[in-house]
């Protein structure tokens, strides 16, 4: 029997590790801050979280240094960011490497999905895309009739071409409404077949003035459009869905009515196939160079001493953060045993056990002296009953009933004469007094 491969801990959570890092790559993020902290290292460390999962992450200094925001907890932002494992704790969190506000963020993440979508269909490829005709006569413009788009265009064609028909199909170029507007009038447009080329055509602004041209239902519209068609939306460095889906890209209203001049069409047609060319080369090259980047950063990503240094520089931050919570901890309950042992000392204070002392004393005196009393006067009560109890048993009662009492001389009782010689003497007590006598026999 084949015997099963054991791992150590520290083996699984590095094999998992690059398991993650492999698999994923690069990806983008969209979600809430929350627990954040920025320790003295430099690095933060947060928690992204949606309504119904949340995933650890860290962006270290020479990351964060870039971001033009300052990050705090509920915060809504858009994060790239690498999967990895933090081997110590097996925890599997994100290396954040770029981070933006999700607002702007949120909208150039659709226009990249949506992108990618539409490329991965073959709305952008080069096959489907018609040439401009040699012979143009007649142009069509879809624009807002009231912009600068079509004022810079009607400038550039009477400058150049004169006699150059132009066809306007009014429609909103910007809001809520616009993607319908263009819509329609792309529909009209096709529907006539009147023109020899159309524009699309918009002057510059702000991803979001320039977000209808960046509609789905928008791109099929214009990949299915019969017309050779130019879009020429924004200025040079704007680039909208409709500039890759459409036939040319104009940089910008200007250079399209310069494209459609009859002065220019031969060396812009050659231009158009040797950009077609180039940007095919350019395209297979950087689709090369982008594998083979991939490969090294992943090797040197591996094999590099800085991943170690933020392994072990965020198991640092975490044993700082664990030291202050225990030192918190410990003054804590080091201040808890002060004030208790203080209400202690308070409770006991001699100052405070004088005045119960003092009544207790007191009522100890004067119950002592009750019991003194008391018991003086059981004494006295047991006293005078013992002296009545000898009075009584007394020789002198008996005596003063008219009794004597004898004695010799040596004072020896004399209870029979046989005690007394003839003639000798002895005294004899009275009730009220003593006086001396002398036996005679005869």
């Amino acid at each position: 029997m084949n015997q099963p491969v054991i791992f150590t801990v520290a083996q699984l959570n590095a094999e998992v590790r690059q398991v993650l890092e492999q698999g994923f790559g690069s990806i983008w993020l969209l979600g809430e801050i929350s627990n954040f902290a920025a320790p003295s290292s430099g690095h933060w460390y947060f928690t992204l979280k949606d309504e119904r999962a949340q995933i650890k992450a860290a962006m270290f200094r020479n990351a964060n240094q870039r971001v033009k925001l300052r990050p705090q907890s509920g915060m809504q932002v858009l994060v790239r960011a690498k999967l990895t494992v933090y081997e110590p704790r097996g925890d599997y969190q994100l290396i954040v490497e770029h981070m933006e506000d999700a607002g702007a963020g949120l909208l150039q993440q659709r226009y990249e999905q949506l992108k990618r979508k539409l490329q991965s269909e073959g709305l952008f490829a080069a096959e489907h895309k018609q040439s401009l005709p040699s012979i143009i006569r007649r142009v069509g413009v879809i624009t807002s009739p009231t912009g600068a788009a079509i004022r810079d265009i009607l400038a550039v064609l009477k400058r150049r071409d004169p006699q150059l028909e132009v066809i306007i199909y009014p429609s909103a170029v910007q809001g809520q409404a616009a993607v319908q507007d263009l819509l329609f009038a792309l529909q009209r447009a096709c529907a006539r077949n009147e023109v020899d080329v159309l524009i699309v055509a918009r002057g510059g602004g702000s991803l979001e003035d320039l977000w209808c041209f960046n509609d789905e239902q928008l791109a099929y519209a214009l990949h299915s459009c019969p017309l050779p068609l130019i879009s020429a939306v924004g200025h040079e460095v704007d680039f909208t869905i409709a500039d890759y889906v459409a036939d040319v890209r104009a940089p910008t209203p200007s250079a399209a009515a310069e494209l459609v001049s009859r002065d220019q069409r031969e060396t812009l047609q050659r231009l158009r196939q040797l950009d077609h060319r180039l940007l095919q080369f350019w395209q297979r090259q950087r689709a090369f160079l982008q594998q083979s980047l991939q490969h090294w950063q992943l090797r040197l990503q591996q094999q590099h001493p800085q991943r170690r240094l933020q392994q072990h520089s965020q198991r640092l931050d975490e044993l700082m953060a664990r030291a202050a919570h225990g030192l918190k901890q410990r003054q804590r309950q080091a201040q808890q045993r002060f004030d208790y042992t203080q209400q202690r000392l308070v409770a006991l204070h001699p100052q405070r056990q004088i005045q119960p002392l003092q009544q207790r004393l007191s009522q100890l005196e004067g119950r002592a002296q009750l019991a003194i009393k008391q018991l003086l006067k059981h004494w006295q009560q047991r006293q005078l009953g013992a002296v009545q109890q000898l009075h009584i048993v007394s020789p002198l009662q008996t005596i003063a009933r008219g009794y004597a009492v004898l004695r010799k001389h040596d004072g020896e009782l004399i209870r029979s004469p046989q005690q007394l010689a003839d003639g000798e003497r002895f005294s004899v007590r009275v009730a009220d007094g003593e006086f001396t006598a002398t036996k005679n026999n005869s």
